[in-house]
């Protein structure tokens, strides 16, 4: 058992076998002149009875405490490993294409099931939006009451007027915060002859066309809200600007009554195109699955031209996806050197040296970087695409060589990184494993926990059986001192009465 010094409440040190020893020789030579005070006496012995059992839980507090927190970075460096190779394992990365337009207005974004190729695409028409502006009217004026229905497409919204919004701008309001607004904007638009209200669909094409109803209240027949109607048709052809008595032919656009003089500045209209020949519209300006796994984006610069759409491989996004991953790895294997390190000349070891958790980890994931994927002459491994295994475990890139194998050898790299048996695709399943609840990681982690909980029940039990050993040890030698200090008195007493050593009591000098 550890012996250990304490120190008094006048600040001396004291050794519990020198107090001991001095309460022994107090109660043989029958005195109470030790130095020693029973809180320091009581304190002294009691830590020497308790230091044993609290070195070994603060001590194996220290372990666990150091393992859980290497458990940890082991875990989080693990997580980032799998972070990074998590789209090369399942062939995400290795099936991404890229888009590129040859000329202007026309962009594009390759999704899943995109294949490279090359596609002519012209375009006649973008998509537009319906836009509409009113007659005139007075800005003050209350226009009546009633309903007015405004439907775009196939939804609608129907707005009840009355004296406290059936002014121009209260109109515009009531459209705009209406709960089931059907998509259109409204704005007043003051010019010189007066204010207009301008009505604006939130979305391009034919099918977004504007049509208002108005159905007046009895009082307000023939005010100026029956004026806010006004319907919407398509057509083909338009006027022909060189002859005003002749029409041509047109992509199908909208067109109004003409009524109660409201006036489309803006015709809805479907985007026109061609994409490899083949002719298509959109009522959007992002057209989807004209080209499998493509997304087109036209604005107006692209109208009337015609252009070439490339889909390659994104051989950029490629290679940063594989510097990743290698870089994660390279990261795991600091970190696993860290956790395993051992230096004789500071005696200092990694929180994990010789553990078997970190050990199999470790294997597992070395081994799977360094051995060849495929069978026979087709057999390929990282460094097939320029990707070194370093004598320190680390993985070292040689870029030109991995842009060669990405532009030149896609044969090769998807071998290596196949979602069955690739290099990805085994790592990926051994870090699932790794990192999965119940798996290596979780049940240590689990296991340090509950024995740092058992360590923290146990130190509140010592802390406890400490108080009452100290209760106990005062008690006791407090009334030792008491019956200490009574027999001296006793002592001294019977030495005055019959005499000592040397000397002549009270009784005995009567006697005479």
């Amino acid at each position: 058992m550890t012996t250990v010094a304490t120190t008094s409440t006048s600040g001396t040190t004291v050794d519990p076998t020198s107090a001991v020893q001095q309460a022994a020789q107090s109660i043989i030579s029958g005195t109470t002149n030790s130095t020693m005070d029973v809180n320091s006496l009581v304190s002294a012995l009691v830590n020497a009875k308790v230091a044993g059992q609290t070195d070994t839980l603060n001590n194996k507090k220290t372990a666990d405490t150091t393992q859980l927190t290497a458990v940890g970075s082991l875990k989080s460096v693990l997580s980032l490993l799998q972070s990074s190779l998590s789209k090369l394992a399942d062939g995400t990365t290795l099936s991404s294409f890229t888009a590129t337009a040859s000329g202007k207005g026309l962009t594009a974004t390759a999704g899943k099931g995109a294949v490279a190729g090359s596609y002519g695409v012209n375009v006649t028409n973008i998509a537009s939006a319906q836009s509409l502006t009113s007659g005139v009217f007075s800005t003050t004026d209350k226009l009546g009451s009633g309903t007015m229905t405004i439907k775009v497409g196939d939804k609608s919204s129907t707005i009840t007027l009355d004296d406290s919004n059936n002014t121009l701008s209260g109109i515009a309001s009531a459209i705009n915060s209406a709960s089931d607004n059907p998509g259109v904007t409204a704005t007043i638009v003051t010019g010189t002859d007066g204010a207009h209200l301008v009505l604006r669909s939130a979305s391009t094409g034919l099918a977004n066309a504007i049509n208002v109803d108005v159905a007046p209240d009895a009082s307000s027949t023939g005010s100026p809200i029956t004026k806010l109607a006004v319907k919407s048709s398509t057509t083909t052809t338009d006027v022909d600007p060189n002859d005003p008595n002749s029409t041509i032919e047109v992509p199908e656009h909208t067109i109004i009554d003409g009524a109660n003089g409201w006036k489309q500045s803006t015709s809805g209209v479907d985007a026109h195109l061609t994409v490899a020949g083949t002719a298509l519209s959109s009522a959007s300006n992002t057209i989807k699955g004209s080209i499998t796994g493509i997304d087109m984006t036209l604005t107006s610069d692209s109208v009337g031209t015609t252009q070439t759409l490339t889909i390659g491989q994104d051989v950029s996004g490629q290679k940063t996806a594989i510097d990743a991953f290698v870089t994660a790895y390279n990261n795991f294997i600091s970190t696993a050197a860290s956790l395993t390190s051992f230096d004789s000349t500071a005696s200092s070891q990694g929180a994990l040296l010789g553990d078997s958790m970190m050990n199999a980890i470790k294997n597992t994931i070395s081994s799977t970087i360094s051995k060849a994927i495929g069978s026979g002459t087709s057999k390929v491994n990282l460094a097939s695409i320029g990707i070194a295994l370093q004598p320190d475990g680390t993985l070292q890139t040689d870029e030109d060589a991995l842009t060669d194998a990405l532009t030149n050898n896609t044969g090769t790299v998807a071998s290596l990184f196949n979602t069955t048996d690739g290099v990805a695709a085994q790592l990926n399943t051994s870090l699932t494993g790794y990192l999965a609840t119940g798996g290596l990681i979780d049940t240590r982690t689990t296991a340090l926990n509950a024995d740092l909980k058992s360590i923290a029940d146990q130190q509140t039990q010592l802390t406890s059986y400490t108080q009452q050993l100290t209760t106990q040890y005062n008690t006791q030698f407090t009334a030792l001192n008491t019956l200490m200090s009574q027999m001296a008195t006793q002592s001294n007493y019977l030495t005055q009465l019959f005499g000592g050593t040397n000397s002549a009591g009270a009784m005995a000098t009567n006697a005479k």
